[in-house]
């Protein structure tokens, strides 16, 4: 990733001059005016001036390009995976069938495209797209074995998560975490869920005896990604290699078919938490809502990595004076919580989190959220309802590789560039130690005490800070953390503190 070039700086924008002197309508200039296409998406950027809790209109506030289909795309093959994958471990946990599943994510389809419209297309042009908590998943298990219930689970997420927004509590932790912490954060993720999606295609690819299809597919993927790079087209990595990749596995002999047939879900809410129908629970009671409380603390306090590596992604990726349609941190944890809150009275299945698989292709396709939250919020709504795109996107040929060159490498490639100067590389070093050893979130807030007491890291940055930013705030942070994780058994080798969650 080439983030040392220099950017086209429109000249009614130059530096000194605000661009909030005019309307971007009449900022707005043709592409046929630009000598790249890469001028004209950066001049766009820069002449953005998004409004917040104020409607933004499409071509008055924003525009359409061909670039913003590639990160709705992207997203939507990720919301449905992860969704489904959520889906399917409540219903193998609770005894519910693959139909259960399948309806449950349709709904869900419809359930975020109407809060992507209001939000991020709408009121909160600077909120991005409230995906799904996919580090959640491996937990689902316990609480449902702790007696806890989907709708109190989603509530209490919802509930915390407007705390931490209103108060601005993601903002400020973004702010205390180092770029060697943030850096750390994206190579361990990106390499980990690079491994894993790799890991998933020969599986898959040996399930159907014919593991040289992964072989061929990855190598594939990898010529074309080092072509897009060489020819700067990176941003049609996601389309191109999900072509690619599901083209050359059924020309091989790979099977595939369409099962999803049209359709639409229950929409009844009362329906999804009846007693014998959907969920099977009935409503929560009070001690519903105190299993899951533990869950629900850890489930919030693990979006500001989460959060923080998007917005940073971006921050690499988007020209300079971009800071006003950069993603907002704060005001995407007050969507994600409204949406949750909403999502679970309704029914869905889905515990929400800052979009990954749309924020970052967006970034590397230099485009804005809103125009691209539109129409992922469209192309949700056809899959949803139409059922055989469904089918394409959770195939493994077409997903593993969407999901390693539209998210896990460009990951990589942040964390790289993030880490390449001054004394970063320390605090990445021990991020990805510490989160190796339990999570990212583990490893984020100790890593973040450390380098906020210069113990590892710039002790310039740390000797001005204030007795707060240094260490009062990372260690309740990290105390916390630990204890809640504690609590229900996270911690390698250490035995819940709570023996109800396990029994």
């Amino acid at each position: 990733m080439n983030t040392k070039s220099q950017h086209y700086n429109p000249p009614e924008i130059a530096e000194g001059t605000q661009a909030g002197s005019d309307s971007y309508e009449n900022l707005h200039k043709p592409s046929s005016e630009f000598d790249t296409r890469d001028e004209y998406l950066e001049h766009e950027l820069q002449i953005m001036q998004p409004k917040r809790w104020r409607p933004n209109l499409p071509f008055r506030d924003y525009r359409f390009e061909f670039e913003d289909t590639i990160p709705a795309l992207a997203g939507t093959i990720g919301k449905v995976v992860m969704v489904s994958a959520i889906a399917a471990t409540f219903a193998g946990t609770l005894g519910l069938s693959d139909a259960f599943v399948l309806e449950n994510v349709r709904y869900e389809l419809l359930i975020v495209s109407v809060f992507i419209l209001l939000f991020s297309g709408f009121i909160l042009p600077t909120a991005n797209l409230a995906g799904t908590h996919g580090p959640l998943i491996p937990l689902i298990p316990i609480v449902v074995a702790a007696g806890g219930h989907p709708m109190a689970f989603g509530l209490l997420i919802g509930a915390f998560g407007l705390i931490l927004a209103l108060s601005k509590g993601g903002s400020l932790l973004a702010r205390l975490t180092s770029k060697g912490v943030c850096g750390g954060l994206l190579l361990y993720l990106g390499f980990i869920g690079t491994i894993s999606q790799v890991k998933k295609l020969f599986t898959w690819a040996e399930d159907i005896q014919m593991t040289h299809i992964a072989f061929i597919v990855i190598l594939a993927t990898i010529l074309l990604y080092a072509l897009l790079e060489h020819f700067k087209k990176r941003w049609l990595a996601v389309p191109l290699s999900c072509l690619l990749g599901g083209a050359t596995a059924f020309s091989l002999g790979a099977p595939f078919e369409f099962k999803t047939a049209p359709g639409l879900p229950n929409m009844n809410p009362m329906y999804w938490w009846g007693e014998n129908t959907g969920w099977m629970l009935g409503m929560p009671t009070i001690e519903s809502f105190v299993v899951v409380l533990p869950f629900a603390v850890l489930a919030v306090a693990m979006w500001s990595p989460d959060f923080l590596g998007h917005q940073v992604f971006q921050k690499i990726s988007y020209p300079q004076r971009t800071e006003k349609v950069q993603m907002n941190i704060d005001d995407t944890m007050l969507s994600a919580s409204v949406r949750q809150t909403f999502g679970s009275i309704l029914g869905g299945s889905n515990f929400t989190s800052s979009w990954g698989t749309y924020i970052v292709p967006a970034a590397i396709a230099k485009r804005p959220i809103p125009a691209g939250a539109i129409l992922t919020a469209l192309f949700c709504v056809i899959a949803g309802v139409w059922g055989y795109p469904m089918d394409l996107a959770i195939w493994q040929p077409v997903l593993c590789v969407a999901l390693i060159v539209g998210v896990f490498i460009p990951l990589l490639e942040a964390g790289m560039e993030m880490t390449r100067e001054g004394k970063t590389t320390q605090s990445a070093a021990i991020v990805v130690f510490a989160s190796t050893l339990v999570n990212p979130a583990f490893g984020w807030s100790l890593t973040m005490l450390l380098d906020n007491l210069g113990l590892i890291g710039c002790k310039q940055r740390s000797a001005e800070l204030t007795h707060m930013s240094r260490w009062i705030i990372p260690l309740i942070m990290f105390v916390l953390l630990t204890l809640v994780m504690a609590m229900v058994g996270m911690l390698p080798g250490i035995p819940a503190l709570m023996t109800n969650f396990r029994h």
